[in-house]
């Protein structure tokens, strides 16, 4: 049975209550339709990168200001979690761009095939030379021992005066953090046929070991060390965010390990186009005046405004140390291992 037919006028009513919930229902597809077409760029980096602290909102806003596309931001701890995630996923990834290796893991992260040459040329004022054909330089610093300067108003001024004071310090883990790792590399290119036994003379200044730089200076800033593993940039986010002087770092006489920051994109990203343009934001201007005072380092490039008041004020070490990205590949696993038996004992 087919039921009662419908009055025209009856039809008519409900062809009418019909027009709105078609009409919604249209707009809705040309929004979901206009959402699809916009591309979205996968950006991995470390988690402390994207907080509200950190330089990825502005680094988001100011790019989709460019390039009408979504950034997206994935996280994955530190610098050597990024390069794990970076071989767990392979081939088959969805990210577009890494962001937070640096030179000691650039290396490793060449060696998986993973990521592409970007063929581009941008400028960098870093101390030492840096041109390479997959990484992009984005921000550096100096590896140093940050302290309380009314707790401890003269420092060690070298590993031997803080190996033979009874100074506690809080220190990262070489094997998932790289300012850990950096630390290790420091001790064997200030000490090349001693880092063990300068190992072995630290072992009982160190309070723990953490996973990475987060909960090291959380310690220190609670009370729990007289010194933290951190950067020679760091008294600058006390000075110019709390305007708190009592901060500084401990200026080494055998010169101070440096940390270069970088970007690549990865060979199979879904945008390619869009991941050189983002290589190409990172470097600029706009870029790189907003990292100074949200991820606390140097920029690789100097802004046109220049570095922010209180930079000024940081210590300057008279040597930078800094081991090729083969050489440090090459000693990363028996600095680690030195640091291990030290530490074991």
């Amino acid at each position: 049975m087919l039921g009662s037919p419908i009055s025209i006028p009856a039809r008519r009513k409900m062809e009418s209550d019909m027009r709105p919930i078609h009409l919604a229902l249209a707009i809705s597809a040309m929004a979901s339709t206009a959402y699809a077409e916009t591309p979205v760029l996968k950006v991995l980096t470390y988690d402390s990168f994207t907080t509200e602290w950190g330089p990825g909102p502005a680094i988001e806003a100011g790019f989709e200001a460019t390039c009408a596309c979504d950034l997206q931001w994935v996280t994955a701890g530190d610098g050597a979690a990024i390069l794990a995630r970076m071989k767990l996923e392979g081939a088959g990834s969805d990210v577009d761009v890494v962001v937070g290796l640096d030179t000691a893991l650039t290396e490793n992260a060449s060696q998986t095939n993973l990521l592409a040459t970007h063929g581009l040329t941008l400028a960098n004022d870093l101390p030492v030379p840096f041109a390479d054909p997959v990484f992009i330089p984005y921000d550096w610093g100096w590896f140093a021992f940050v302290h309380d300067n009314t707790k401890l108003p003269n420092p060690p001024t070298s590993f031997r005066e803080l190996a033979a004071s009874d100074l506690k310090i809080v220190i990262q883990d070489p094997r998932s953090s790289t300012p850990g790792l950096g630390l290790v590399l420091w001790v064997k290119a200030a000490y090349p046929t001693e880092s063990a036994a300068m190992w072995a003379d630290l072992a009982d200044n160190i309070v723990t070991v953490t996973p990475g730089w987060d909960q090291a200076y959380g310690l220190f800033l609670s009370g729990e060390a007289d010194m933290v593993l951190s950067y020679t940039t760091s008294p600058a986010y006390h000075l110019i965010a709390e305007q708190d002087t009592t901060k500084s770092a401990a200026l080494f006489d055998e010169g101070h390990y440096m940390q270069v920051e970088v970007a690549a994109m990865l060979a199979t990203a879904p945008q390619p186009d869009l991941a050189r343009g983002f290589l190409t934001y990172l470097a600029s201007d706009a870029a790189q005046s907003v990292l100074p005072t949200t991820n606390w380092m140097y920029p690789a490039k100097t802004p046109s405004a220049g570095l922010p008041p209180g930079f000024e004020t940081l210590i300057k070490p008279l040597k930078s140390l800094l081991f090729s990205a083969p050489e440090a590949e090459a000693l990363r696993q028996s600095a680690v291992e030195e640091w291990q038996t030290a530490l074991s004992r």
